[in-house]
């Protein structure tokens, strides 16, 4: 059962997903929250796996909630649900440690596998938003330096494996499964590749991957 909190300041968007998500007998609704600072409040007092969380909202607003409960709460998944297709969302969002982003003019069916993939570990973003990401990569130099054809020169095979498979989208639970190693030892192995390659995290790192295979 995955636990979702929905946080948005409109009710009918929330009344809406409350009413899409209730079909689906592997997810329950905790709770609903009108801005970031309500969501914190019960988070203090509800358990919680992923929040659906919206980008535009007064008192506290996603970008500024999400920094602020991925600090606290790491563990919760935080996906961003909006019908604002704006950079300046998209890279603070993700950069605050958002787990994946999309439109609200998905269908149930996406949003549920959404919803799935973010909470089994994956990183989520669609093709326009991983577009833009790339395109800002670009313009940092610490990702720019990374970004050419020996790009893993600095990897183990084993690294460079997991690598792979991270940009695939998979979760360490899969790679542990695909590898024939240990959770623990995939999670190690990612550490590892982050600090090699100068990277904050796994997204960046699916994002790089992406990027190195044009060079291919």
């Amino acid at each position: 059962m995955i636990r979702v909190l929905i946080v948005d300041d409109q009710s009918l968007i929330r009344e809406g997903l409350r009413m899409m998500l209730g079909i689906y007998d592997n997810i329950f609704v905790v709770d609903e929250a009108i801005n970031g600072k309500e969501a914190m409040e019960i988070l203090r007092n509800k358990e919680v796996d992923l929040i659906l969380m919206d980008i535009r909202m007064p008192v506290m607003n996603g970008v500024e909630a999400t920094k602020i409960i991925k600090e606290n709460y790491p563990d919760i998944k935080i996906l961003i649900l909006t019908t604002f297709n704006e950079d300046e969302y998209i890279f603070e969002g993700l950069k605050n440690g958002a787990d994946g982003y999309l439109l609200k003019d998905i269908s149930s069916q996406e949003l549920v596998r959404a919803i799935k993939t973010v909470y089994e570990g994956n990183v989520l973003l669609q093709p326009d938003v991983a577009k833009k990401m790339l395109e800002s990569m670009k313009q940092n130099n610490t990702i720019q330096k990374n970004i050419s054809k020996d790009i893993f020169k600095e990897l183990t095979k084993k690294e460079y494996e997991i690598a792979l498979l991270i940009g695939e989208g998979k979760s360490n639970k899969e790679i542990s499964k695909t590898l024939y190693i240990t959770e623990g030892t995939v999670k190690n192995h990612i550490t590892k590749i982050l600090d090699k390659l100068e990277l904050r995290d796994r997204t960046q790192l699916a994002l790089l991957i992406k990027r190195g295979k044009s060079y291919d």
